[in-house]
């Protein structure tokens, strides 16, 4: 065994032996780990393993507290800091990256899908990439990161310069430890910027420090700016040990520079240089550059044409001037040359609520003070200024309005003009690349309501911005108008593609906060297209937007005269009354109707409410209460309560996906109805730091689902999509909004009632507004409160992008219950019990209203004791029946017999009845016989005899006994 080592370290050795010596350029040095006492060694690395032998001895190192200043770096063979020679620099303590021809070493980016997909199958390929002076994010809806790991000897910062212009994407910069755990820093979320870059700044700890940029287009379909990165700087690494080329473009001229300084225009430099080279004639450079180009011939996309400012005579005149910075060459063969100036011409006049000074300008009107351009007037007594600002004449561009320049490659754009005046428009000049845009921006310091409509802040407007525009274009340029929230904020709120024809535009302002426009033109997104569509170009006539804090007054506004604040030189008209035309005199609106903010003046102004609402008390608006009351056709009035469906209800559209896979839906926020003081429906964009919200009965948010920011989604684009009620009805049409049945194919027992929405925000594709439609539809198997669903042929809610449309089943949708909605069932009676019972009838199409009556019991008899009591009575009576059978038959029998004595004792002639023998009870007859037989009568006999007829005197017929009737009745007697 010991042979077999001693003979591997014989080769070893042997094999060591036969490798050159090792030279400087073979290996370079490096610091062992500091130990518990902050020592460490300096040990020499060899470049490639395997390649030479007899590397230095391990030394001593410094200690680890040990840094170099800026401008120096650390001399590893003599362990001594020196001055960085000129053309080069070094932080002292950190590191810099102001390069990105290519990702440099230490950094890492990679593409993931926001919602947890496969990455190489969608977004592999979206990423951070270096494109020279900066490094640029992703424009999709993927995630692109960008990461890089440091270890710092001591605390340490790192700053950067980024440009973040289009919120349309979310951009966020953290740093975490070799554990994965987010350190304590500012926060995440970077606020957007305008169109110049800003630095950023970050406390690191001592450690490693992993830090990370991730970006993550949230707007499906589109397109986006990208973010920009560039300057990236660390400190905290205690020392470099080399210095930093400056990059071309940039020189340092002394030793020990911390900076490479850039190199103005008309000069450029090379990478690591120490003096900047001036440009030779008929070439150019920008600040900064690493090269010069030669000047093309000037031609008419190199100058642009303007009006001069008004001179003490009033007089203006049309001028020409060259685009700066001006790169053309007037001296090569072809070029054009300047065109002279036009003849001076009569200034325009001044805009609505200025005047023209003793100099020619163009001065504001003082507070109470209106003007149509040339002289201010003072408001009469009952009136008030109609402050705001219209500008409609452009001679000099307004004090609140600048222009700039935003390209990608340069962010600093201040001092580039990118629109200019011409009378009565202001247009875009030709640029130097296509690609750039062009932007133009209004601030303004807040909006304030006029006095006369400061109680009816609920209805009024707050301000309203309408511009007249034009565009003219040969490519694929596109327009935008964006609202900007704060002046880190803006987002898009309409744009239009190619060429436009003159046409107005009108912006509802609903929040204070929206301080600043932007009107922005780009020519195409083609990269790299300096000045092919140098015509193309946009224009806007007119700019007007109202109730302006600071702003002019162009009219007076006349007020009804009531009680008001002290001090008030302008009252509104009482509620529910409108102004007379001229008059200032108030009238009552009829009843059931509303003011109309728009027209505060004539009859016009009040507004009839729709079907099945009622006025509130601000005589602001209609609302429904949530009741109501609908004849069918049948005749039958079904009564409506909606009261549990009117808090506010939110759901989300089914999921779609974007090219990339990224899932999103729509969400919904609806407030259906509701008294006074009733809580409004409310979407919020929580991407932007403003947040922006809007409110209404209905409203719509993009959301998709992410994990950026810890957040679970991200909600963006709310817009609403009804602020005003104008009806509640079973028709589906009202005011020219329709929703027709095919939209929820079904066959319901009970008409659908539907609630009409309108919105008075209007859009290029909606000129109108928007609408919507809630379907209210009676399902009582539908127990839970939100069951809202939207069209199968339509998706996303609306077919044409202005209407939406909603149907909600609900038990609570069903008409109220009656008695007409239930029966009764009575049972059989069983030992004397009989039960009532009620039941709903079937199927059942209400809910709620009346309740099913309690079950009855009553007492009863049952068939047993009937039929025995009918057989009781019925043998009585047939016994009663023989009886008097009987008691006739007898009697019949007795008459006959009588009858026959009768006519035997008439001597046989006939017709003839015996003579009586006397006409009354003579002496010595006994009546007794008489009576007897009278006394022994049965009483259907008495009854009998009472029934007889009266003779004609008046008296009872009694037939009188004859003699021989007395011995016939003594015959019989003596038989007996």
């Amino acid at each position: 065994m010991q042979r077999g080592h001693l003979l591997l370290w014989l080769l070893f050795a042997q094999a060591h032996a036969e490798l050159p010596m090792c030279k400087e350029s073979d290996y370079h040095f490096e610091y062992t780990e500091c130990d518990l006492l902050g020592s460490r060694w300096r040990v020499a690395v060899p470049n490639k393993a395997n390649t030479c032998t007899g590397l230095p001895d391990p030394v001593k190192g410094t200690q680890c507290t040990f840094s170099c200043s800026e401008g120096e770096f650390l001399d590893m063979q003599s362990q001594q800091c020196q001055k960085c020679a000129v053309g080069t620099y070094s932080l002292g303590t950190g590191v810099a990256f102001d390069e990105w021809d290519s990702l440099p070493s230490g950094f890492v980016t990679h593409g993931v899908t926001t919602y947890g997909g496969e990455a190489h199958t969608h977004c592999s390929n979206s990423t951070w990439t270096p494109v020279g002076d900066y490094v640029t994010s992703n424009t999709d809806e993927c995630t692109a990161t960008l990461s890089y790991a440091v270890s710092l000897k001591k605390p340490g910062t790192v700053s950067f310069e980024y440009l973040y212009p289009d919120s349309s994407i979310y951009f966020e910069f953290f740093i975490q430890n070799d554990q994965c755990q987010s350190t304590d820093s500012k926060s995440r979320w970077m606020k957007t910027t305008e169109s110049n870059f800003n630095t950023y700044r970050v406390e690191l700890n001592s450690g490693n420090n992993v830090l990370y940029w991730k970006t993550t287009g949230y707007l499906p379909g589109s397109a986006v700016k990208p973010v920009l990165i560039r300057n990236i700087a660390i400190s905290g690494v205690a020392f470099t040990s080399e210095c930093f080329h400056c990059k071309p473009g940039t020189h340092s001229a002394n030793t020990g520079s911390a900076r490479c300084t850039a190199c103005p225009a008309e000069s450029y430099s090379n990478k690591g240089a120490a003096i900047c080279i001036q440009c030779e004639q008929d070439t150019y450079a920008e600040a900064g550059s690493g090269s010069c180009k030669p000047r093309p011939a000037c031609t008419n996309s190199d100058y642009f044409y303007t009006h001069t400012p008004c001179d003490s005579e009033g007089k203006t005149q049309l001028m020409y001037k060259w685009i700066e910075p001006k790169i053309c060459s007037e001296t090569v063969i072809g070029a054009v040359k300047l065109p002279a100036s036009g003849e001076k011409q009569t200034c325009p006049p001044c805009n609505p609520g200025f005047f023209v000074t003793n100099s020619s300008t163009c001065e504001p009107c003082d507070k109470g003070f209106y003007s149509n351009g040339t002289a201010c007037t003072k408001c009469p007594v009952g009136t008030e200024p109609v402050v705001g600002f219209e500008y409609k004449w452009w001679n000099t561009m307004p004090s609140n309005m600048k222009s700039a320049i935003f390209r990608r490659e340069f962010g600093d754009s201040e001092h580039s003009t990118a629109w200019e005046v011409a009378g009565e428009y202001v247009y875009t000049i030709p640029r130097d690349q296509d690609s750039d845009y062009l932007m133009l921006t209004l601030d303004v310091p807040g909006y304030r309501l006029p006095q006369s409509m400061v109680k009816d802040s609920e209805r009024s407007e707050l301000s309203r911005i309408t511009f007249v525009f034009e565009t003219t274009c040969a490519a694929d340029c596109k327009f935008y108008f964006l609202a900007g929230y704060n002046r880190w904020n803006n987002d898009v709120v309409e744009q239009w593609k190619g060429s436009k024809s003159k046409q107005s535009y009108s912006y509802l302002i609903q929040s204070n906060s929206t301080a600043s426009f932007t009107w922005t033109f780009q020519g195409t997104e083609e990269p790299n297209a300096e000045r092919k569509y140098s015509a193309d170009a946009a224009k806007i006539f007119s700019i007007h937007i109202t109730n302006v804090i600071g702003g002019v007054a162009s009219q007076c506004r006349r007020c009804a005269l009531s009680s008001a604040k002290a001090g008030s030189a302008c009252v509104p008209c009482p509620l529910g009354h409108y102004m007379v035309n001229g008059t200032g005199v108030c009238k009552s609106c009829p009843p059931n109707t509303f003011i109309r903010a728009d027209q505060p003046v004539g009859e016009a102004a009040c507004v009839k409410c729709g079907p099945n609402t009622q006025r509130n008390k601000a005589h602001t608006a209609c609302l429904s209460d949530c009741a109501l009351d609908v004849q069918t056709r049948g005749g039958v009035l079904l009564h409506y309560d909606f009261s549990p469906l009117s808090n506010v209800t939110g759901f989300h559209s089914s999921p779609r996906f974007t090219s990339k896979g990224l899932r999103y839906d729509h969400r919904f926020n609806l407030g259906l109805c509701g008294k006074e003081g009733r809580v409004p429906a409310t979407c919020v964009g929580n991407v932007t730091e403003s947040g922006k919200e809007v409110k209404g009965y209905a409203c719509q948010s993009t959301v998709v689902p992410s994990d950026i920011r810890s957040q679970s989604m991200v909600s963006t684009q709310p817009f609403v999509i009804g602020d005003t009620l104008i009806g509640v009805t079973t028709n589906t049409t009202l005011s020219s909004i329709s929703s027709p049945k095919w939209l929820f194919p079904s066959a319901p027992v009970l008409p659908d009632v539907i609630f009409y929405y309108k919105s008075s925000e209007t859009t290029q594709a909606c000129k109108q507004g928007r609408s919507a439609t809630i379907r209210l539809r009676c399902n009582p198997s539908v127990t839970e409160k939100h069951h809202i669903t939207l069209p199968s042929n339509c998706s996303e809610g609306t077919c044409d992008g202005c209407t939406f449309h909603f149907l909600w089943q609900s038990q609570h949708a069903c008409p109220l219950c009656t008695k007409n909605n239930y029966r009764e069932i009575v049972s059989a009676c069983i030992q004397g019990i009989q039960k009532t019972t009620y039941v709903w009838q079937q199927p059942l199409q209400c809910y709620g209203g009346e309740s099913l009556p309690a079950q009855k019991v009553s007492a009863c008899v049952t068939l047993d004791f009937w039929l025995k009591f009918g057989v009781s009575t019925g043998t009585i009576a047939a016994v009663l029946l023989i009886s008097i059978s009987c008691y006739f038959w007898k009697k019949t029998r007795k008459l006959q017999y009588k009858y026959s004595k009768l006519m035997m004792s008439s001597g046989g002639t006939e017709c003839e009845l015996p003579t009586a023998d006397s006409c009354a009870i003579m002496e010595g007859e006994d009546a007794e016989d008489d009576l007897m037989d009278l006394t022994r009568k049965s009483f259907f006999t008495k009854i009998r005899s009472f029934s007889r007829e009266r003779t004609s005197d008046g008296f009872d017929s009694v037939p009188l006994k004859s003699s021989s009737l007395y011995h016939q009745r003594e015959e019989e007697d003596s038989d007996d």
